[in-house]
Formats: structure tokens, sequence, C-alpha cells
């Protein structure tokens, strides 16, 4: 797309020595030619050449024919694996596109040397059922379709974009096109951490490895939402400051007696540091007390009663105590201090 990207991917190459660099090209040889010369310092190399298939897109973007999407697709495919042993073809707004004429030119190209086939939904239109089942028609309409490896690239346009990956891989996909912390066009692109834990999680749907080792997760989102400015919102699965936060009271009761009642998944997996009860509003006095304890602090029952009273007045009125202030009060409460907290509480409460 520009010499920077060139660059980028050039340097990738350099210094990425056992992971498959794949440089992306429109079907031109002017821009497979550049692609290729990109990932020449790559120990292992692809090319990934696409076209729109779409009926939209052919007529309004290439004003092309299907034959002559057919033809440039087939040669872009036949000249880019004159050149490198590995070779993907993407058939651009797949999802929207006519399945008899997708199947066909699927196999034509894997005739002329891809070996990995994707269809996207480059438009976030699709929606997960529907999704799966063009997934499985498709790859029963391509007779040669057990030469290649089918993927897909989701968008997220409808939000829909890990469960329209997760269907394609219960109906054959083996590939997922995915990006850190969702990033990509418009609305972004299947979250890579969420199709990981995914696959992960339920083992039972998904009876597959993905190579990945989750507890990175959080140190690579957190990377690179750093390098690009972009915020990881808090409430993100998996990669979110709250994804395994807990404040509410009977949430925080169960994970106190047993994680697993309300975590599928432990936040050390996937490169968090142990379980996170949040103190707020909407705590419990078990919550409250293991919290105490936590701290170090050796108290009366009475006084963890008292305590937790002026906690809740605190956190209803939007200021919830910190740990100082947690400590301090005990210490008062124990004599180590003369002035009385209560009314300092009282007032921060009423504030």
């Amino acid at each position: 797309a520009s010499a920077g990207d060139y660059k980028a991917i050039e340097k990738v190459s350099e210094v990425v020595k056992h992971t498959r660099i794949c440089s992306l090209a429109r079907a031109r040889k002017t821009d497979i030619d550049l692609a290729v010369d990109a990932v020449r310092k790559a120990p292992l190399q692809r090319i990934h050449t696409f076209i729109a298939t779409s009926e939209l897109h052919m007529k309004h973007k290439l004003n092309m024919t299907q034959e002559q999407v057919l033809d440039s697709a087939v040669s872009a495919v036949r000249y880019a694996r004159d050149r490198v042993e590995d070779v993907e073809f993407s058939a651009e707004d797949g999802g929207r596109s006519d399945i008899d004429f997708l199947a066909k030119l699927i196999e034509h190209v894997i005739d002329a040397g891809a070996s990995t086939i994707n269809i996207p939904d480059t438009v976030g239109y699709c929606v997960p059922h529907s999704f799966g089942q063009f997934i499985h028609q498709l790859m029963t309409k391509v007779p040669n379709a057990d030469k290649a490896v089918f993927s897909v690239h989701c968008h997220n346009d409808l939000g829909l974009a890990t469960a329209n990956s997760l269907a394609a891989i219960e109906n054959g996909v083996r590939q997922i096109e995915c990006t850190i912390n969702g990033l990509g066009e418009r609305a972004g692109n299947a979250a890579l951490e969420e199709v990981v834990m995914a696959v992960n999680t339920r083992q039972d749907l998904f009876p597959f490895s993905t190579g990945v080792n989750p507890k990175g997760l959080v140190n690579l989102s957190q990377r690179v939402s750093e390098i690009t400015g972009f915020a990881v919102q808090p409430n993100k699965s998996i990669v979110g400051k709250n994804a395994f936060a807990h404040e509410a009271g009977i949430h925080q009761d169960g994970i106190l007696k047993n994680r697993a009642t309300y975590e599928i998944m432990r936040a050390e997996d996937v490169g968090w540091k142990g379980q996170q009860i949040v103190l707020g509003k909407h705590s419990g006095r078990n919550a409250f007390i293991s919290h105490v304890k936590s701290l170090g602090i050796d108290a009366k029952q009475s006084q963890f009663e008292s305590a937790f009273e002026y906690f809740k007045r605190s956190a209803d009125a939007g200021e919830p105590l910190t740990d100082q202030q947690i400590m301090q009060w005990f210490d008062r409460a124990n004599g180590q201090q003369s002035e009385p907290l209560t009314e300092t509480l009282t007032a921060d409460a009423s504030a």
C-alpha cells in the first residue's frame, strides 16, 4: 500500500525467524513483485493475494465481469506461486458473494497453486449461524477443497467478528485471521485474544490447539495499546482491566468459595495476577472481611462489622475506602491513634 508498509514488512522479515511472514498484495503483478521482495529475508514466506468476488464489488468497484475476476485471480495466484512456495488467496467480500461463482473460482485458484483459501466477511455483514452454513456449503461445493486450508477474516461492524470466526471453525475452517485487541478497519477485526481463549476454554466445541501461549496475551495487548495509542476499553474481554474484576457481593462470595463459580478461565492464564476483588457499593460482607484480612489485619468480629458498615456508607456516597484508610481505621479502633475515625468516615460519607 505504501513505501512505509514495504519497509515494515521487510523489517519484520529480518527480525522474526520462527513464524511465517505473510505479505498482502492485490491481484496485480507489480504488487506481487513488491510483496515478494518485502519478505525475501524471512526464512518462512507467504504471499497473500486477493480480489473482490461479490457482485456489488465487481460491478461498482472493479467494473469487471465474473470471467475477468476469475482470470485475474488465477493469474495472480499462479504468478505468486512461481515466486514463493506458500500462496494464500482471498475472495474479498466473500461473505456476500454468490456461492456457486465463489466455489468455481476457489477450485481454479487451488489448481493454480493456492494452499490457503480465505473467505472474508469484509464488511462485517454476516451472522454466525448463516455464516457457518455458508462456509460448510462452500467447502462442500469445491471438489478440491481438501488440497487447501480454509480461513476466514471477519470484521466487527455488528460486533460479531469473533462469533463468526468460531462458527467458521465449527464448519471446517482451520485458520483465523485476527488482530491484537481487535484492531482493524472501521470497527476492527476478530480479536486474537478472544479467539484463542474461546478455543482454549471450550475444548468440548473446539478440540484444537492454536500454538499461542495465552500467558503473554495481557502483556502483548498492553504493549500494542501503548504503541498504537488505541486504549483498551476496561470491559474488553480477556485483556480489559475489568475482565476478571468482581464487585457484586454475590459474585464475590462465590469467587471466595470457589473461583469456578464465576470465572470460566483463570486470570493468571492470560497474564493477569490473581483474582481481582473490587470493593464498591455492591460488595458483600465476606469479600470485605476477606480483603481486610489479606492486608494482614487481625481484629475482633465486632470491629470487622463496624468497619464494614462504615465502608458501605462511604461507598454509597461514591467514595470507597482505600486500603490505607481501612488500615488507619483498625489502628485507631485498637487504640493506636486517638483521633476517632467515625467522625471522619461519617463526614466522608455525607460528602
